[in-house]
Protein backbone atom coordinates (compact mmCIF):
# COMPACT_ATOMS: atom_id res chain seq x y z
CA UNK A 1 0.00 0.00 0.00
CA UNK A 2 0.96 3.20 -1.25
CA UNK A 3 0.62 6.94 0.54
CA UNK A 4 1.49 10.26 -0.74
CA UNK A 5 3.49 11.78 2.11
CA UNK A 6 4.45 16.13 2.18
CA UNK A 7 6.27 15.74 5.32
CA UNK A 8 7.74 14.01 8.63
CA UNK A 9 8.62 15.66 11.99
CA UNK A 10 10.28 12.60 13.99
CA UNK A 11 9.93 14.40 17.60
CA UNK A 12 6.81 16.24 17.88
CA UNK A 13 5.50 17.21 21.13
CA UNK A 14 2.10 19.35 20.33
CA UNK A 15 0.22 16.32 17.70
CA UNK A 16 -0.80 14.29 20.53
CA UNK A 17 0.21 12.51 23.57
CA UNK A 18 3.75 12.24 24.90
CA UNK A 19 6.18 12.52 22.15
CA UNK A 20 5.71 11.42 18.37
CA UNK A 21 6.76 10.50 15.40
CA UNK A 22 4.15 12.91 13.03
CA UNK A 23 3.55 12.46 9.02
CA UNK A 24 1.81 14.82 7.52
CA UNK A 25 -0.36 13.17 4.70
CA UNK A 26 -0.98 14.99 1.28
CA UNK A 27 -4.26 16.15 0.47
CA UNK A 28 -6.99 18.05 1.79
CA UNK A 29 -11.06 18.63 -0.01
CA UNK A 30 -11.76 21.29 2.38
CA UNK A 31 -10.12 25.04 2.42
CA UNK A 32 -9.78 26.35 5.80
CA UNK A 33 -9.65 30.41 6.08
CA UNK A 34 -6.64 29.77 8.76
CA UNK A 35 -4.87 27.21 7.26
CA UNK A 36 -1.00 26.72 8.07
CA UNK A 37 -0.40 24.41 5.16
CA UNK A 38 -1.88 24.89 1.95
CA UNK A 39 0.90 22.81 0.05
CA UNK A 40 -0.56 19.89 1.39
CA UNK A 41 -3.91 20.71 -0.26
CA UNK A 42 -3.32 19.08 -3.87
CA UNK A 43 -3.89 15.20 -3.71
CA UNK A 44 -1.28 14.92 -6.18
CA UNK A 45 1.93 16.13 -4.47
CA UNK A 46 4.29 15.09 -1.86
CA UNK A 47 6.46 11.81 -1.90
CA UNK A 48 4.93 8.62 -2.31
CA UNK A 49 6.02 6.05 0.32
CA UNK A 50 4.36 2.71 1.47
CA UNK A 51 2.98 1.91 5.02
CA UNK A 52 5.76 -0.27 5.78
CA UNK A 53 8.30 1.62 5.08
CA UNK A 54 6.51 4.30 7.18
CA UNK A 55 6.08 2.28 10.24
CA UNK A 56 9.53 1.30 9.62
CA UNK A 57 10.99 5.13 10.02
CA UNK A 58 8.36 4.89 12.91
CA UNK A 59 9.95 2.71 15.16
CA UNK A 60 13.91 4.21 15.03
CA UNK A 61 12.18 6.41 17.56
CA UNK A 62 10.29 4.07 19.59
CA UNK A 63 12.93 4.89 22.75
CA UNK A 64 11.66 8.50 22.45
CA UNK A 65 7.81 7.23 22.71
CA UNK A 66 7.93 6.33 26.59
CA UNK A 67 4.80 5.28 28.01
CA UNK A 68 2.49 7.86 26.00
CA UNK A 69 4.08 9.09 22.76
CA UNK A 70 3.56 7.06 19.33
CA UNK A 71 2.76 7.59 15.85
CA UNK A 72 0.18 10.68 14.58
CA UNK A 73 -1.00 10.75 11.15
CA UNK A 74 -1.79 14.45 10.18
CA UNK A 75 -2.38 16.55 7.06
CA UNK A 76 -3.62 17.74 4.69
CA UNK A 77 -6.78 15.34 5.82
CA UNK A 78 -5.41 12.43 6.10
CA UNK A 79 -8.52 10.57 5.85
CA UNK A 80 -8.30 11.12 2.13
CA UNK A 81 -5.90 8.14 2.14
CA UNK A 82 -8.16 5.90 4.72
CA UNK A 83 -6.98 2.94 2.94
CA UNK A 84 -3.49 3.96 3.75
CA UNK A 85 -4.39 5.10 7.06
CA UNK A 86 -5.67 1.68 8.24
CA UNK A 87 -2.36 -0.19 6.66
CA UNK A 88 0.29 2.22 8.83
CA UNK A 89 -2.46 1.55 11.91
CA UNK A 90 -2.63 -2.06 11.26
CA UNK A 91 0.90 -2.43 11.46
CA UNK A 92 1.32 -0.23 14.38
CA UNK A 93 -0.73 -2.32 16.52
CA UNK A 94 1.12 -5.41 15.52
CA UNK A 95 4.12 -3.88 16.63
CA UNK A 96 2.99 -2.16 19.89
CA UNK A 97 3.08 1.33 18.44
CA UNK A 98 0.23 3.89 19.87
CA UNK A 99 -1.56 5.62 16.83
CA UNK A 100 -2.86 8.95 16.74
CA UNK A 101 -5.44 10.65 13.75
CA UNK A 102 -5.25 14.44 13.31
CA UNK A 103 -8.40 15.34 11.43
CA UNK A 104 -10.90 17.44 10.58
CA UNK A 105 -14.02 14.38 10.86
CA UNK A 106 -14.98 15.94 7.20
CA UNK A 107 -15.27 12.59 6.03
CA UNK A 108 -17.22 9.33 7.35
CA UNK A 109 -16.85 6.11 4.83
CA UNK A 110 -16.72 2.72 5.00
CA UNK A 111 -12.85 2.59 4.46
CA UNK A 112 -12.85 5.57 7.01
CA UNK A 113 -14.65 3.22 9.41
CA UNK A 114 -12.04 0.63 8.94
CA UNK A 115 -9.24 3.06 9.52
CA UNK A 116 -10.85 4.18 12.77
CA UNK A 117 -11.36 0.43 13.91
CA UNK A 118 -7.44 0.43 14.21
CA UNK A 119 -6.87 4.22 15.56
CA UNK A 120 -5.94 4.33 18.92
CA UNK A 121 -7.05 7.97 19.82
CA UNK A 122 -8.14 11.24 17.77
CA UNK A 123 -7.48 14.07 17.31
CA UNK A 124 -10.50 15.92 16.21
CA UNK A 125 -9.98 19.91 15.01
CA UNK A 126 -13.04 22.10 15.86
CA UNK A 127 -13.08 24.43 13.59
CA UNK A 128 -16.21 26.68 14.31
CA UNK A 129 -19.25 25.73 16.53
CA UNK A 130 -21.90 26.67 14.31
CA UNK A 131 -22.83 25.98 10.82
CA UNK A 132 -22.89 29.62 9.21
CA UNK A 133 -18.84 29.77 9.63
CA UNK A 134 -18.01 26.31 8.39
CA UNK A 135 -19.90 26.69 5.42
CA UNK A 136 -17.97 29.83 5.11
CA UNK A 137 -14.59 29.50 6.44
CA UNK A 138 -14.51 26.17 5.74
CA UNK A 139 -16.39 24.25 2.97
CA UNK A 140 -18.03 21.25 4.84
CA UNK A 141 -21.24 21.43 7.51
CA UNK A 142 -20.66 21.37 10.99
CA UNK A 143 -23.28 18.68 11.16
CA UNK A 144 -20.59 16.70 9.35
CA UNK A 145 -18.07 17.17 11.82
CA UNK A 146 -20.82 15.85 14.66
CA UNK A 147 -21.83 12.85 12.69
CA UNK A 148 -18.30 11.91 13.00
CA UNK A 149 -18.19 12.53 16.52
CA UNK A 150 -21.56 10.79 17.10
CA UNK A 151 -19.48 7.81 15.67
CA UNK A 152 -16.27 8.04 17.43
CA UNK A 153 -18.57 8.21 20.91
CA UNK A 154 -20.30 5.11 19.77
CA UNK A 155 -16.89 3.15 19.11
CA UNK A 156 -15.65 4.19 22.34
CA UNK A 157 -12.47 5.90 20.35
CA UNK A 158 -10.36 8.13 22.83
CA UNK A 159 -11.35 12.22 21.81
CA UNK A 160 -9.56 15.40 21.70
CA UNK A 161 -10.88 17.83 20.74
CA UNK A 162 -9.00 20.82 19.51
CA UNK A 163 -9.78 24.53 17.93
CA UNK A 164 -7.78 27.39 16.59
CA UNK A 165 -8.38 30.59 18.33
CA UNK A 166 -9.05 33.46 16.05
CA UNK A 167 -9.53 36.37 16.61
CA UNK A 168 -13.53 38.00 15.84
CA UNK A 169 -14.24 34.57 15.34
CA UNK A 170 -13.64 32.02 17.45
CA UNK A 171 -11.80 34.11 20.26
CA UNK A 172 -15.45 34.69 22.53
CA UNK A 173 -16.71 33.21 25.33
CA UNK A 174 -19.54 32.05 23.68
CA UNK A 175 -17.96 30.01 21.41
CA UNK A 176 -15.56 28.27 24.14
CA UNK A 177 -18.49 27.71 26.34
CA UNK A 178 -20.38 25.81 23.20
CA UNK A 179 -17.01 23.67 22.80
CA UNK A 180 -17.05 23.07 26.46
CA UNK A 181 -20.62 21.88 25.97
CA UNK A 182 -19.66 19.55 22.80
CA UNK A 183 -17.14 18.32 24.47
CA UNK A 184 -19.50 17.07 28.02
CA UNK A 185 -21.75 15.70 25.55
CA UNK A 186 -19.53 13.01 24.20
CA UNK A 187 -18.11 10.55 26.63
CA UNK A 188 -15.38 9.58 24.47
CA UNK A 189 -13.78 13.06 24.82
CA UNK A 190 -11.00 13.68 27.57
CA UNK A 191 -9.57 16.39 26.83
CA UNK A 192 -9.68 20.27 25.09
CA UNK A 193 -7.00 22.04 23.61
CA UNK A 194 -7.06 25.75 22.39
CA UNK A 195 -4.07 26.50 19.56
CA UNK A 196 -3.58 30.38 18.82
CA UNK A 197 -3.89 31.64 15.90
CA UNK A 198 -0.63 32.53 13.77
CA UNK A 199 0.74 33.92 10.69
CA UNK A 200 3.78 32.34 9.85
CA UNK A 201 2.24 30.41 7.02
CA UNK A 202 2.00 33.96 5.27
CA UNK A 203 5.32 33.09 3.14
CA UNK A 204 4.15 30.15 2.13
CA UNK A 205 0.75 31.24 0.29
CA UNK A 206 2.79 34.08 -1.10
CA UNK A 207 5.48 31.39 -2.58
CA UNK A 208 2.62 29.90 -3.88
CA UNK A 209 0.72 32.76 -5.20
CA UNK A 210 -2.61 32.87 -3.41
CA UNK A 211 -4.31 34.51 -1.43
CA UNK A 212 -4.31 33.66 2.68
CA UNK A 213 -7.59 34.36 3.46
CA UNK A 214 -7.36 35.71 7.33
CA UNK A 215 -3.58 37.49 6.73
CA UNK A 216 -5.80 40.63 7.89
CA UNK A 217 -6.83 39.06 11.38
CA UNK A 218 -4.44 39.23 14.21
CA UNK A 219 -2.93 36.63 16.43
CA UNK A 220 -4.75 36.11 19.59
CA UNK A 221 -2.93 37.50 23.21
CA UNK A 222 -1.36 35.69 25.53
CA UNK A 223 -4.31 37.02 28.51
CA UNK A 224 -7.16 36.23 25.87
CA UNK A 225 -5.87 32.57 25.48
CA UNK A 226 -5.85 32.55 29.44
CA UNK A 227 -9.13 34.17 29.65
CA UNK A 228 -10.60 31.28 27.51
CA UNK A 229 -8.66 28.38 28.27
CA UNK A 230 -10.22 29.34 32.05
CA UNK A 231 -13.57 28.71 30.36
CA UNK A 232 -12.46 24.74 30.06
CA UNK A 233 -11.94 24.52 33.91
CA UNK A 234 -11.67 21.21 35.08
CA UNK A 235 -11.20 19.99 31.38
CA UNK A 236 -8.06 18.84 31.09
Amino acid sequence: MMGRIHSIQTLGTVDGPGVRFVAFLQGCPLRCGCCHNPDTWAPEGGDEMTAARLVEQAARYRAYFGDRGGITLSGGEPLLQAAFVREVFTLCREAGIHTCLDTSGCLLTHEVQAALAVTDRVLLDIKYTNDADYHAHVGCSYESVREFLVYLDAQGIPTTLRQVIIPTLTDTVKNVTALRELAAAYPCVDGVELLPFRKICQVKYDDMGIHFPFAHLPEPTVEKMAELHAILQPIP
